[in-house]
């Protein structure tokens, strides 16, 4: 959809940014206790560009996601994808996975589809900022610089009901003070310029 939006008007628009500081992990509701998950993925570095197949302008399938072990008294893992960098009010949701058994260590390239109201082992995909289920790929106005496209994996001690197919702000509410730990990848992606390096700064100062 946004990719249909004119160059002129993405320059216009560049600063423009729902700003890092609305990502769910900085989020001081959530009490995030300190521990990390060592989350990556084998397609693409932290703070490196994502490959064209995983956005708007190639397949548009989710990315392949593993991660490390979690804290003892892991009951189960959420996963939110956010885009604190889209022109709107506040960061534009790509992914939420919510449920996933706490033995989990990734997901598959694709993984993040709809299912309806969830999966046999109860693991749930929500809603994206588009009212949808599944993976809403990147899909940047034209000229509008480089996106951080922020995976955010919680490791949860309780596992709350946030209803069927979630969205943000009932996954948060689930969330809010029950984070053993959390891990972090960022992906970046632009339309109508140079590949940029990196693209993980504004992040960092937000949670500095």
């Amino acid at each position: 959809m946004l990719q249909h939006v004119p160059h002129w008007l993405g320059g216009l628009l560049r600063n423009v940014r729902a700003g890092h500081a609305g990502l769910a992990i900085v989020q001081e509701e959530l009490q995030l206790p300190g521990a990390s998950i060592d989350l990556s993925s084998p397609a693409f570095g932290n703070g490196a560009r994502l490959p064209v197949r995983f956005t708007a302008d190639g397949e548009g399938v989710s990315p392949p996601l593993v991660w490390g072990p979690v804290p003892a008294g892991t009951r189960s893992l959420a996963l939110l994808v956010e885009d604190p960098d889209a022109p709107a009010p506040r960061p534009l949701v790509h992914a939420i996975v919510w449920n996933l058994p706490a033995t989990e260590r990734g997901l598959r390239e694709g993984a993040i589809v709809g299912d309806g109201s969830g999966g046999p082992d109860g693991r749930d995909v929500g809603r994206n900022s588009f009212f949808a289920e599944g993976w809403l790929p990147p899909d940047p106005p034209t000229g509008h610089g480089s996106h951080d496209y922020v995976f955010q994996l919680f490791a949860l001690g309780e596992t709350r009901d946030p209803g069927d197919t979630p969205g943000r702000a009932p996954l948060m509410e689930a969330m809010a003070g029950n984070v053993l730990a959390a891990g972090l990848l960022i992906g970046t992606y632009s339309r109508g310029e140079e590949a940029p390096l990196g693209g993980s700064a504004a992040l960092r100062g937000a949670v500095a």
